[in-house]
């Protein structure tokens, strides 16, 4: 998992302190998980690396001094101006193991999609449970043998990752090629004019035979 310094002061708690923070230019945040909960604000700007990615970072957060490893657990945006109001952190331990979602991040180039069907990203994320430092940067999802109407669930990627923990429903669909109204499998086809080629082929020889045994006038006797 990727690391991020971020440096942060400790606040008082109340709606007006923190509407006073968020006017300042800074954002309320809130640490759970230690022995006590740790109220605590940080500037927007510095915050804005963590939320607007796609990426999961291990915060290795300075708070007055106050060292803390964390991992963002949620967010609380403005319903008009999208800006950050508010958000949560969970504390993290080495020797303690943690459910954290992770990117999930295609590779390869799907058969299904060559030939005209519909990607369909189900999860975007997937959870892991493991100790901090065993948890990769993303989930890497090779989608280049899924045809159309194929999936890949949750139990395919787990049984590829022996070494990691996959929380949640091991049959939920992670990502999945749709049949698009135009969509022809080509190998199949293909295989189908082959098949007909072959076919046709063989009709011609056992017709052409046919008709040269037809064609020949039958022997008769003048006796």
């Amino acid at each position: 998992m990727k690391s991020l310094g971020l440096s942060g002061t400790k606040r008082a708690i109340g709606t007006k302190d923190a509407k006073k923070l968020r006017a300042d230019g800074q954002v309320p945040c809130v640490i759970y998980g230690g022995e006590k909960n740790l109220h605590f604000s940080v500037d927007s700007r510095a915050l804005d690396k963590l939320i607007y990615t796609p990426n999961v970072y291990r915060v290795q957060l300075d708070v007055d001094g106050e060292k803390i490893d964390a991992v963002i657990k949620a967010k609380q945006f403005h319903p008009v101006t999208d800006a950050t109001l508010h958000v949560d952190f969970v504390q993290l331990f080495d020797d303690r193991p943690a459910i954290i979602a992770m990117p999930v991040v295609l590779t390869g180039n799907s058969i299904g999609v060559k030939n005209g069907g519909n990607l369909s990203l189900r999860k975007r994320t997937m959870k892991l449970k493991g100790l901090p430092s065993a948890i990769p940067e993303d989930i890497t999802v090779d989608i280049a043998n899924l045809r159309i109407g194929q999936s890949i669930k949750v139990a395919d990627v787990a049984a590829l990752n022996p070494k990691l923990e996959f929380a949640g429903n091991p049959n939920d669909v992670i990502v999945a090629v749709k049949t698009a109204r135009a969509a022809i499998e080509e190998e199949e086809e293909e295989e189908e004019e082959g098949a007909e080629g072959e076919a046709t082929e063989g009709e011609a020889t056992e017709g052409g035979e046919g008709e040269s045994s037809e064609g020949k006038p039958e022997a008769t006797s003048e006796a």
